[in-house]
């Protein structure tokens, strides 16, 4: 079964910062630690009003982590800008919303199918990998792999919130489109990633499925870092999604 990656999302550090403002706590602090601590990637969403993440947190982290960055980014011809002076491992196209108090859902891949490509086509063409961060949809699917992305992000919201409400036919059926989508990736050759409201007992669950390569996870571990601390939060992901992915190989 292939390896597991975790991606940590520095966001919300940036958001603790600019509550007061000033340079504490510094996101690129948090993802050098988190490096450390075990994170195979940093990811970071520079928002278009600039609520957390800053552009020069961008140019910081480009340059002191060694590990791949992931930017995450609004398809406009701004942030393309911004993604090819800062040329990041990856750039993962996210729907956005400036009355939401985090994305909402996937991205439109199908009715924003022409809008997206030329975007796709530039980024790859610098040689950044593309993700796209849609619902885990066939369709969506389908749509990102002829949009020319080598890689989609199935976010996983809808599951976590019906988890945390504890509705179990909610939380099965959403599981259950997680899994659908995810199957379908490796024979339209796409990689496939997840993420959004992923906790120590979702990420050990959703690790199970064997097409997922990667995690992005942020807001529950910047959480959990005010009580035991970054480097440990870390830490305990990854060995959650080591227990969840070691266990289904098991069950195979």
């Amino acid at each position: 079964m292939t390896a597991l990656r975790l991606g940590v999302n520095v966001d919300h550090v940036a958001t603790v910062r600019n509550a007061r403002g000033g340079a504490a706590p510094d996101p690129v602090r948090a993802a050098l630690l988190a490096v450390e601590a075990g994170a195979d990637g940093i990811t970071a969403h520079l928002r278009e009003d600039r609520r957390h993440i800053h552009d020069d947190d961008m140019k910081r982290l480009k340059a002191s982590i060694k590990k791949p960055l992931n930017f995450e980014m609004a398809a406009t011809e701004a942030m393309l800008d911004i993604a090819l002076r800062i040329r990041p491992h990856a750039c993962c196209l996210v729907p956005e919303k400036r009355t939401e108090r985090t994305t909402e859902g996937g991205l439109d891949v199908i009715g924003g199918f022409h809008a997206l490509k030329p975007f796709v086509a530039e980024l790859g063409k610098a040689g950044i990998r593309v993700s796209m961060f849609i619902e885990p949809s066939s369709e969506a699917v389908k749509a990102s792999a002829d949009l020319g992305a080598p890689a989609v992000e199935l976010h996983t919201g809808a599951w976590c919130d019906a988890l945390a409400h504890r509705d179990k036919g909610r939380a099965d059926y959403e599981f259950g489109r997680l899994r659908v989508a995810a199957a379908q990736t490796p024979g339209l050759g796409l990689e496939c990633h997840a993420g959004h409201g992923l906790d120590y007992d979702s990420a050990r669950v959703i690790a199970s499925l064997p097409e997922i390569v990667e995690l992005n996870i942020g807001h529950f571990l910047v959480g959990e870092a005010i009580f035991v601390g970054l480097a440990e939060t870390v830490k305990r992901m990854r060995a959650a999604m080591d227990e969840g992915r070691t266990t289904a190989a098991a069950l195979r």
